[in-house]
């Protein structure tokens, strides 16, 4: 629905991340969100650990369930997990440590996810920086993505934890604001839905400063199963609030849902959601999939944002 006066258009995002190369629960288990088919959007994220260990079958049956989806955007960056995406990593460690020295073939690897069948489906693989697109209601957003986390048990696209990817002196920093609307990344900014079962905030300190420069609608990302949920932020008022959802509406709707858009017509005064201010608020999606025993049960996100038409 777009208005006018404004010149912004309501755009669905479907959010998932860490789905380890879990099928879709059947359509009639209603005992799991994330079961067949995914909720319909206008852009369905995925941000990372798309497979356990980068093998070919693995991304087969991950590109095969994102086909299907019913969105007409698919971005999809890759995670740790997610080892013959990071070629220089794997050549120098990965194969050794995942594939036995046997090695898959990377050419393969890649063609899949930016070969033509990918495209045809929507499909369209981000590695670390900034794209533009605009869809078919006339929204138009640019997104700032990596792959890239803390070093995390020897696996793929790390960097030192002292080491800043993100801002001024990095090779691809993510620019200020308001230059991005999305920001789609593997691993967690620093206290934000990043805390792991031992209550250790994990999450990385140079990534929640850059985003706070940034200042996007919307930053998703996976990594820490335990950390999944959503939470706004006002950075204005220096406050952040938890996106309350209901197990049973999840299980009803295969997602958790939040509108900040327009007509979501909320009064915070009786509870309920005002649309997303861009400058001021940022929601924040940890929207891994698997939970701390890589059981896939936490539910994907479902979001309506307002974005502006080209």
């Amino acid at each position: 629905m777009a208005s006018e006066a404004t010149k912004i258009v309501k755009t669905r995002f479907v959010i998932i991340s860490d789905t380890h190369t879990a099928e879709l629960w059947p359509s009639d288990d209603k005992s799991h969100a994330y079961r067949d088919p995914l909720p319909s959007s206008d852009v369905l994220l995925h941000a990372g650990d798309i497979t356990i260990a980068g093998y070919i079958s693995e991304y087969e049956s991950m590109v095969d369930m994102l086909s299907k989806a019913d969105a007409e955007l698919k971005i999809v960056i890759a995670g740790n997990h997610d080892v013959t995406l990071d070629e220089p990593y794997y050549e120098k460690i990965g194969k050794r440590k995942f594939h036995r020295n046997m090695g898959e073939d990377l050419e393969v690897v890649r063609e899949m996810w930016t070969g033509e069948k990918a495209k045809k489906a929507g499909i369209v693989y981000l590695e670390e920086g900034v794209r533009t697109f605009t869809l078919k209601n006339g929204a138009r957003f640019t997104i700032y993505s990596s792959p890239y986390q803390p070093e995390f048990c020897n696996f793929a696209f790390p960097y030192l934890r002292d080491e800043d990817r993100f801002n001024q002196f990095a090779q691809n920093p993510i620019p200020d604001h308001p230059k991005i609307d999305i920001v789609l990344t593997h691993g967690p900014p620093a206290g934000i839905l990043d805390q792991t079962i031992r209550g250790d905030d994990v999450g990385c300190e140079h990534l929640l400063r850059a985003v706070r420069r940034c200042r996007p609608r919307l930053h998703c990302f996976g990594h820490i199963h335990e950390g999944w949920g959503a939470q706004r932020t006002d950075w204005v008022q220096d406050r952040s609030v938890s996106i309350p959802t209901d197990r049973q509406q999840r299980l009803n709707n295969r997602c958790a849902y939040v509108n900040l858009s327009q007509d979501a017509g909320g009064n915070p005064a009786e509870g309920k959601s005002k649309a997303l201010t861009f400058g001021e608020e940022t929601l924040f999606v940890n929207a891994a999939i698997m939970d701390v025993n890589y059981k896939p049960v936490n539910a994907p996100w479902m979001v309506d944002l307002d974005l502006p038409i080209a």
